[in-house]
């Protein structure tokens, strides 16, 4: 039988935040690293306040909250505020009860300024850096971009004074050649979680070849899908893709040539789209 649209608000919840989210979520594991190193850092917060006083947000929220911001790109702390006002996941992990207030997203913006002005927010992050590095990829130097539209330059005949290692690269056919490097990210589709970044020399075969570096990270056991788009459609790299057991679901790219992509990826009709809900995980890269 048909179900009644009742929407009586209720006035109690007896369900917590925590037990609202999957026990296999990506976020879990990262709580509890999170969690792990503010307990170490708490000796270093309390020096940080006074005894008296009205009370600020707790670090530990703050920082919670901005590991967040930077997860889930929320483009600005009202935003974030936003969010954790209606979002149970973000509730979950900032460590929020299901009623309690959410802070006024200026006296956020204030504390933040505080924290971030000292060292420990600097010893936060490198902690969690280094708890979650892999140990690949280099972070870029310092150079300024340079804009070269109309100009014929070349890597052999140009190069940055102050950045040698950057490369001259067009984003996109008729754009202008800037120097710089492609960073490259691997994002887990069914939750929207950045997962991997990295940083390669702006070439022609950057795309390819840190798409195969970040694939060996995303961990085994089961047949997971990696998505791309055209560029990507490449005999070798969906080779190396089927070998780690993964299923490339990348566009076809059958302009003056075969795709690499055969019919066991193709004879589904869902496996057109490269963006797909079946998909996993997506490869993206970006000058």
């Amino acid at each position: 039988m048909r179900g009644d649209d009742y929407q009586q608000e209720g006035i109690f919840s007896y369900i917590s935040p925590e037990k609202r989210v999957p026990a296999d979520h990506p976020l879990r594991p990262i709580r509890k690293m999170v969690d792990e190193i503010l307990k170490e850092m708490s000796p270093q917060f309390a020096k940080l306040y006074s005894d008296v006083g009205r009370p600020s947000i707790a670090p530990e929220r703050l920082l919670r909250s901005l590991l967040l911001q930077i997860f889930y790109s929320v483009r600005s702390e009202r935003m974030l505020i936003e969010q954790l006002q209606y979002n149970l996941l973000f509730r979950w992990f900032v460590g929020m009860e299901m009623d309690e207030a959410v802070w006024n997203h200026a006296v956020f913006s204030k504390n933040r300024e505080r924290l971030l002005n000292e060292e420990i927010a600097e010893g936060f992050f490198r902690r969690v850096l280094e708890r979650a590095k892999d140990g690949k990829g280099k972070p870029p130097g310092a150079g300024g971009e340079v804009d070269f539209h109309g100009e014929k330059r070349k890597n052999q005949t140009h190069q940055s004074t102050t950045d040698p290692d950057a490369r001259l690269f067009k984003k996109s056919k008729g754009s202008e050649a800037k120097l710089g490097y492609l960073g490259h990210v691997l994002m887990e589709n069914r939750n929207g979680l950045l997962l991997q970044t990295f940083l390669t020399e702006a070439n022609g075969r950057a795309e390819r070849d840190a798409a195969m570096l970040m694939a060996e990270t995303i961990p085994g056991g089961k047949r997971v899908t990696l998505a791309g788009d055209k560029n990507y459609d490449t005999q070798e790299l969906v080779r190396e893709l089927r070998g780690m057991n993964i299923t490339p679901h990348v566009a076809e790219n059958d302009t003056n040539r075969r795709s690499a992509v055969d019919q066991r990826t193709t004879r589904h009709p869902d496996m057109k789209s490269v963006n797909g809900s079946e998909n996993e995980w997506s490869n993206r890269s970006g000058g």
